[in-house]
Parts: C-alpha cells; sequence; structure tokens
C-alpha cells in the first residue's frame, strides 16, 4: 500500500491512529486496496467472507430478498464504513446472510479474514471498533423491523422521499422500483402511493424522477407514521 492511500486510510478511520506502531505494520502489510464499479456484488447470500472491507469511498447496499423476489434494504456502507455483517460472519465463520452490492465506483481497503479474527481476539482497539459497528447497526436494523411491522406506507415513502431530497434540491432521481426495494415493499405499491401524492399536488413524477411540490404536507404525512 502505498503512502497516500495509507495516510488516506488511517485518516478516514481514525481508530487505527490508537494502535501500536507493531499492529500499524502489520496492518499496512496485509491489507489491500481494491477499486469495484458499481453494480458489482460483492457478497452473495450463502458465500463465506474472506475480507473485511472498509470504505474509502463510495456506496454499497446491504439488501435481503424474501421468497416473493421482493427486496428490502438493511443498510448502506459509505465513506468511513465497514460491515458488521461481513465482521460477524469472518468472526463466527458462518455464511454471509444477505447480498452486498455496490451502488457506486468504491474504494476499499480489505483486511483478511484470518487477521482480522486474531486482532479482534487480542486488541481492544479492534474490539471496540467492531462492538461499536455491532451496537449502530443493530439499531439500524431494529429501526426497519419496526417500519415494516408498524408504519404505514405512505408515512414511509413521504418520509424517504424527505430524506433523499433537501430544500435547495426538490428533484429526485429514483424509480418507483427502487424505492420499493428499499422499503421491502413491491413497485405497484409504491406507485399507487405515489399516484395518490401526485393526485393531492404534492409531487410531479416522471420516468424515473420525482419532483417534490409541497414538502410541508409531505412532513405532516411523514409524521403520522411516527411511533
Amino acid at each position: 500500500m502505498n503512502k497516500s492511500i495509507a495516510n488516506t486510510f488511517f485518516s478516514t478511520f481514525s481508530f487505527l491512529e490508537r494502535l501500536n506502531i507493531q499492529m500499524k505494520t502489520d496492518l499496512l502489510n496485509q491489507a489491500q486496496q481494491v477499486k469495484l464499479s458499481a453494480g458489482k456484488f460483492i457478497c452473495l447470500e450463502g458465500d463465506f467472507c474472506n475480507h473485511l472491507p472498509l470504505l474509502i469511498s463510495g456506496s454499497v447496499r446491504i439488501y435481503k430478498i424474501g421468497e416473493s423476489g421482493r427486496e428490502i434494504t438493511l443498510y448502506h456502507l459509505e465513506k468511513g464504513d465497514s460491515c458488521i455483517m461481513t465482521a460477524s460472519c469472518i468472526i463466527s465463520k458462518k455464511a454471509f446472510p444477505a447480498f452486498a452490492i455496490t451502488e457506486s465506483e468504491v474504494e476499499a481497503i480489505i483486511i483478511p479474514a484470518n487477521s482480522l479474527r486474531k486482532w479482534v481476539t487480542h486488541s481492544p482497539i479492534w474490539q471496540n471498533y467492531i462492538f461499536g459497528l455491532l451496537s449502530l447497526r443493530l439499531t439500524n436494523v431494529i429501526e426497519i423491523v419496526e417500519e415494516v411491522a408498524f408504519r404505514r406506507m405512505d408515512c414511509r415513502i413521504a418520509s424517504y422521499l424527505l430524506i433523499r431530497s433537501d430544500s435547495c434540491a426538490q428533484t429526485i432521481q429514483i424509480t418507483h422500483e427502487e424505492i420499493a426495494q428499499e422499503l421491502g415493499t413491491s413497485r405497484e405499491v409504491v406507485s399507487r402511493i405515489l399516484k395518490t401524492f401526485e393526485k393531492q399536488e404534492l409531487l410531479n413524477l416522471s420516468r424515473g424522477m420525482i419532483r417534490l411540490k409541497n414538502w410541508n404536507e409531505l412532513d405532516n404525512i411523514a409524521r403520522l407514521g411516527n411511533f
């Protein structure tokens, strides 16, 4: 790993700076830099994980597919993230229970499974990092379960649209299918609700695009579904 990439790696994952000199040296000797284009599978359900990725740039989607073929997003990985599901599978030596796919061009540093198991066993710094990931992602997954089980779909869609946009750019480039995959429902349900929103003059629909018109009313709908 060249010096520039190593500096970027350590600045992105600041916990690594607390490692001692020997552990830093071992890390730099064993870690590898990888680059992947958008739309590439990193893991398939049932795969065994040989490396833990730590993202320097890009975005990765982790999702499940039901028996009906319907998808639901569990979480996304961005710059500075790593995948607790991968770490858990490495430590437990079990198969990956979901799918992981790049959403954009991704640059990452990958750590061999055997090295990660050794470092987590002997280093409190690595232990704290992995347990922190576990806590964060467990909270995310619990929120998803609560949303799916208890929150109305129109409220979830309104909330999702507001999260994906902001007051400066109210046009979202996304398909109905992509929204359905994120929220764990069918494209038909998403289309029906979006068309209702359009009739209520809350937004405009066009191919692959959604333009928000009434931010305040969408926010009111989103808040109706709060627990």
